[in-house]
């Protein structure tokens, strides 16, 4: 069998074999290459802007250096969340099983800084399982460490990035009995209403949120997103948050394609060969992964989730820990409304004054897709 005819119109199945455990066992603790995964280097003034439109946020602490000049920072800044657009993550092992990010722990020490060169570096820390499951057969439950570092050696932010890998088979089998309407039938009158929500979005900016005065059962207010749309991943893509390793085109993609087979498969309606990643965007892709149809991507969930939290928290808060869990896809047509709750003030180890928040990410059908929790620093009146 040649390279070429080892790429087929299927995704790679493979089977959870105990020489493939003992492989990934000898691989924790290993530093990973990062080369074909970086995106953005430098957290340069174009970087920052294309990122923030690549996930839908319009905060001017990080597109207008005028109001940024202004803000306690004294200049602009990335969005937290701007981690991912230098690298977003790194496949590793388990060649010919699905994948389905399943968690993210999120640490952040240090604002990034237009101009801020950020180097990651990332580390196998191993696994759980396998285990049985109903959602997709055996599966394991890996975790990648992954550590991001400025020009000055200073951790700006540490992610705990966790997937699930599954034979593909098994999920396949299973597809059916997870089926739902889709594209979900949206009717004028509530598309109307989803986008006036859209645009009332509330940025809290320059005002500052004291913690003296937010009080245990408070709720952030709502940020909206959707229906969700192809350009929405493809603009997802161009902020350089994605893919793993990075999406090429023609010869470029075809050398890397013939060199590792199980990364593309090719689709029986262009006959183009596609990446693995295009599940996000290509619906028969998403059906040989499993699921019903194209579905976001975790981390850009996430970038939502902080999205929302920077918006409430103002200008002069600090986001220190987001953490989130991905329980359902969110397909394409599918609208999420973001939100939270806070569950305890204190003053932490570190004697920042803090606040910590439940999260979640509700769709139209009710689902808690994205369960979460946060810890913002806030300003205080003392």
């Amino acid at each position: 069998m040649t390279a070429a005819t080892e790429i087929t119109q299927e995704l790679a199945k493979a089977t959870l074999s105990e020489e493939m455990l003992q492989n990934m066992r000898n691989l924790i603790g290993t530093d990973l290459r990062t080369d074909h995964c970086v995106n953005n280097e430098y957290a340069t003034r174009h970087a920052i802007t294309r990122f923030c439109e690549g996930i839908g946020d319009d905060n001017p602490l990080w597109t207008d250096r005028d109001y940024a000049g202004e803000s306690p920072y004294g200049g602009l800044i990335a969005p937290p969340s701007f981690i991912f657009a230098c690298l977003a993550s790194i496949q590793v092992g388990w060649p010919g099983l699905g994948g389905f990010h399943a968690e993210t722990k999120l640490d952040f020490y240090k604002p990034i800084r237009e101009g801020d060169r950020i180097l990651a570096k990332v580390t196998f820390d191993g696994f759980d399982g396998p285990k049985d499951s109903a959602f997709g057969g055996r599966s394991i439950k890996d975790y990648l460490r992954q550590e991001y570092f400025n020009q000055d050696d200073e951790l700006v932010a540490r992610f705990i990035c966790s997937r699930m890998r599954f034979e593909r088979g098994e999920m396949q089998k299973r597809r059916e009995s997870r089926k739902i309407e889709l594209p979900h039938p949206w009717t004028p009158e509530q598309l109307e209403q989803i986008e006036n929500d859209i645009l009332s979005e509330e940025i809290r900016g320059s005002v500052p949120r004291y913690w003296e005065d937010v009080n245990v059962g408070d709720e952030m207010g709502s940020l909206t997103k959707g229906p969700i749309g192809l350009t929405d991943e493809v603009a997802f893509v161009a902020s350089g948050a994605a893919p793993i390793p990075r999406i090429c085109a023609h010869k470029v993609a075809l050398k890397r394609y013939r060199k590792h087979p199980k990364w593309a498969f090719r689709d029986p309606s262009t006959h183009a060969l596609e990446p693995v990643y295009s599940v996000h965007y290509n619906d028969y892709a998403a059906r040989l992964q499993g699921a019903q149809a194209a579905y976001d991507v975790g981390i850009q969930r996430t970038c939502w989730q902080i999205h929302s939290l920077t918006n409430w928290m103002g200008d002069a808060g600090r986001l220190k820990v987001a953490n989130s869990q991905y329980r359902a896809h969110v397909y394409l047509s599918d609208v999420l409304r973001l939100g939270g709750r806070v569950t305890a003030k204190e003053i932490d180890a570190d004697g920042d004054h803090v606040v910590r928040i439940e999260t979640w990410a509700m769709n139209q059908r009710d689902q808690n897709c994205m369960p979460g929790e946060a810890v913002v620093a806030l300003p205080t009146k003392g």
